[in-house]
């Protein structure tokens, strides 16, 4: 089943219910598996894998039919369902879905495609069952928190990297291709404010107040099917929010600004004067990197080191959560602050808690030979 084709209720139900039951026909467009009788529910186990991932691929996009989740989500899972779990699992049936094979299908994505493949196609099947968990399909969920595992853990950002990040933006202004595709001046606004690629192509001059020297960040470039580039709110209120600039950022869109062919659009605009692809410019980073001094850069670099910086600099995880749009200030810390440097102040605050100062040890034992040993029966 490599397309989803005909993936409404009512294909749903076409496919599902061979032979649908009174109940089936009186409520068209929900599969027969769902109405199946049977006190030990083995007919609906007997259903596969695909059914119940196409009831909550639906529903996934009726939410964003009603705007409640993105576009560029349902493209994606759209995508993963049908390159990937489909052809892999699809034809397996619910009670065949052990935590093994699971396990055994995502390493594989992780190993032979890449770890957000995997990651994705995790998120698929975990909304999958559980929907085939609710509507009786599965009489429990069999993988509770093991199907959360987590595929490679990311890594924060260490000192010696961010400091390398002078050293690309000093390579990109030497790079003629590199200043064709404007990714000087996009990477120092990605480090001066931390914002995700399709954030800093989503800004428009409108946004950015010279006079108070913020920008205001609300909006994120998506690829939506059958549109085009369009620009969306942010994933949450987290978001949006207004970030202040160094003097250096602001200067240079300042600059931009002088010269700019496009006043009403976006800072960083393409050729035309419009959106630009976050996949495109990602592509183009990939280019201008080269070799492997620079292998290690990615859009993703650039907020991280901004957030390293601050974190460096002492500032609370909270404000650097709001910063990043971060809902939880744990995820800031968990996911983008480096392990700190050795600092012997830990050793300092736990010697002044539990050491004991040689001299007064020494004044101790001179005591206890002239008092004679501790009564035993005291």
């Amino acid at each position: 089943m490599g397309e989803l084709v005909g993936w409404s209720k009512a294909g749903v139900a076409a496919r599902s219910a061979a032979r649908p039951t009174g109940a089936a026909k009186r409520m068209p467009g929900v599969p027969g598996w769902m109405l199946s009788a049977g006190k030990t529910g083995t007919r609906r186990q007997r259903r596969r894998l695909e059914e119940a991932a196409a009831l909550w691929f639906g529903k996934f996009q009726a939410l964003a039919d009603a705007g409640k989740r993105s576009p560029d989500s349902v493209d994606t899972y759209r995508s993963i369902l049908g390159r990937h779990v489909l052809p892999g699992l699809g034809e397996l049936r619910l009670r065949e879905m052990t935590v093994a094979r699971i396990d055994a299908f995502l390493q594989a994505l992780w190993r032979s495609v890449s770890v957000d493949t995997a990651k994705t196609a995790r998120s698929v099947l975990s909304g999958a069952l559980r929907i085939a968990v609710r509507d009786k399909a599965l009489d429990t969920n069999r993988f509770g928190r093991r199907i959360g595992w987590r595929l490679g853990a990311r890594r924060a950002l260490g000192r010696s990297r961010w400091k390398s990040g002078l050293l690309w933006l000093e390579m990109l202004e030497s790079d003629e291709q590199a200043v064709k595709w404007d990714l000087t001046d996009l990477s120092r606004f990605m480090m001066a404010t931390g914002v995700r690629i399709g954030e800093a192509l989503a800004v428009y001059w409108e946004d950015v107040d010279v006079e108070a020297g913020t920008v205001a960040v609300n909006y994120t470039v998506i690829r939506a099917k059958g549109i085009g580039l369009i620009r969306k709110s942010t994933k949450t209120e987290a978001g949006e929010r207004t970030l202040p600039l160094p003097r250096w950022a602001l200067d240079m869109l300042k600059r931009r600004r002088a010269v700019t062919l496009f006043p009403n659009g976006p800072v960083f605009p393409s050729s035309l004067g419009g959106l630009r692809d976050p996949s495109n410019v990602r592509r183009d980073l990939r280019k201008a990197r080269g070799g492997e001094e620079f292998a290690w850069v990615t859009s993703h670099v650039f907020r991280k080191t901004a957030a390293t910086i601050l974190d460096e600099a002492g500032l609370s995880a909270r404000l650097v959560a709001d910063q990043l749009g971060h809902a939880r200030p744990s995820m800031t810390q968990d996911v983008y602050f480096a392990r700190k440097v050795v600092d012997k102040r830990t050793a300092d605050a736990l010697e002044s808690a539990f050491g004991t100062p040689k001299r007064d040890a020494d004044e101790g034992e001179e005591d206890q030979v002239k008092d004679g040993p501790p009564d035993a029966a005291a």
